[in-house]
């Protein structure tokens, strides 16, 4: 949650030496099949915008707008087919996927074709909708309200909360209007999952759009989560937010040039620095699995990542650490008593959620414990699969940047997936 700030603070302070990860990546870069990038494209990849970088690889893209119902404007991103010849625009099953914190649509798209979720399922004949939720690089407007206002922080007044009961209810409509379906796939990733599980509680009657709900490294509970960090800071979270807000700061980890410089200067494959962009991944994430860290991506991974959210994100998730229950975001007994009717934030109720939900997860993820995954296990309505990585050392984000997270993750996926589908 935090990688973009343990980036530029840990970078800054020393040198290292050649990652040993990186021979392996190169030489597996240089056996990829045609449908993969190649390393010397790396460095043009982390300069290019996300439809720029999807149009390189000749892949359809399409970029959409939808207006929630508080008036934020959403990005939404699709890629409608594959590039295969009998891959063809045509009434394809539908399928959404929603990003982690600090991120965007970028989450399946930066690994490239072959790697990236979003080409696989669009070679699989699936239509491919990506949500960027409010805030993030491609959902930064509102109709009435000014992200980068000096007088007003009211842009930024949200959690993950509203995302859920607003974001994704709007993208979901869009998306299942504009394709004449009346129901679709959900792929989220961390606080993806956190935002459906949100919108499942809160607006139940979208758990009939669902044909089948996939959360990777699934985030509802948090009490066991193993990073120091996170766990130091929880406790003063809103403390934290309060205080930055009264200095004009409502925003953290927007997409500016630096990272991408970072990228590229000290995390490229040569550069004596690169182990410590991999160590500062693996310092909130947990460390990846053998062979899944592809040190060689990073300048890419830079270029999009952070997108920016709001503080009020991350003080919801400390609150959740701080409490352990999944709870809408506490704005303090006076707030709470307006918005909620009780001096304390009420808990989501999870067995709402009548979609079928599929948890793929991993042993040794430090922000998902098994724990938290199994206490979402018992307390969801439909669970229809608990889904354990079949690698004992997998990292919270080698979910989407893991070398092997196709065979290991994505094809139980798409498995599920297919047993599901629905006739309109």
């Amino acid at each position: 949650m935090w990688l973009g700030l343990v980036f530029c603070c840990t970078i800054a302070l020393v040198a290292g030496v050649r990652s040993p990860h990186v021979d392996y990546i190169e030489e597996l870069i240089r056996n990829q099949g045609s449908g993969n990038r190649i390393s010397n494209n790396i460095n043009e990849d982390a300069t290019l915008d996300l439809p720029e970088l999807v149009r390189k690889y000749n892949y359809p893209f399409e970029e959409h707008f939808v207006t929630t119902e508080d008036g934020y404007i959403l990005g939404l991103h699709r890629i409608p087919h594959g590039r295969d010849s009998n891959n063809r625009p045509g009434n394809k099953p539908v399928v959404f996927l929603m990003h982690g914190l600090l991120s965007s649509s970028a989450d399946f798209i930066v690994m490239g074709p072959g790697s990236g979720l979003g080409y696989i399922l669009a070679e699989e004949g699936y239509d491919v909708w990506m949500g960027n939720a409010r805030g993030n690089y491609y959902s930064r407007r509102n109709v009435r309200l000014n992200p980068d206002s000096i007088l007003s922080n009211a842009f930024w007044e949200f959690s993950w909360d509203e995302i859920g009961d607003m974001d994704l209810p709007a993208s979901i409509d869009y998306v299942l209007q504009r394709t004449g379906h009346s129901a679709l796939h959900y792929v989220g990733f961390s606080q993806g999952t956190t935002t459906f599980f949100v919108m499942g509680s809160l607006r139940p009657e979208y758990n009939r759009k669902i044909i089948s709900m996939h959360a990777m490294a699934p985030i509802a509970f948090m009490g066991n989560n193993s990073s120091p960090l996170l766990q130091a800071l929880a406790p003063h979270a809103r403390r934290i937010e309060e205080m930055a807000a009264r200095r004009g700061i409502a925003e953290f980890m927007p997409k500016m040039p630096i990272f991408t410089t970072i990228g590229k200067e000290f995390c490229v494959d040569g550069a004596p620095t690169q182990p410590l962009c991999s160590d500062a991944m693996f310092f909130i994430a947990g460390q990846s699995g053998e062979g899944q860290h592809n040190a060689t991506m990073l300048p890419v991974i830079l270029g999009h990542y952070p997108a920016g959210v709001a503080l009020r994100q991350i003080a919801h998730y400390g609150q959740s650490i701080a409490s352990g229950e999944f709870k809408r975001y506490d704005h303090g007994p006076v707030t709470n008593r307006r918005r909620y009717g009780t001096a304390t934030p009420p808990r989501y109720n999870l067995s709402k959620i009548s979609a079928p939900v599929y948890l793929h997860y991993s042993e040794t993820d430090p922000l998902g414990d098994i724990k938290d995954v199994e206490r979402l296990f018992t307390e969801l309505g439909n669970l229809a699969g608990r889904i354990r990585v079949p690698m004992r050392v997998f990292s919270h984000v080698d979910f989407i940047w893991g070398v092997d997270a196709k065979t290991l993750v994505y094809n139980d996926i798409i498995r599920a997936m297919r047993s599901r589908r629905r006739q309109n």
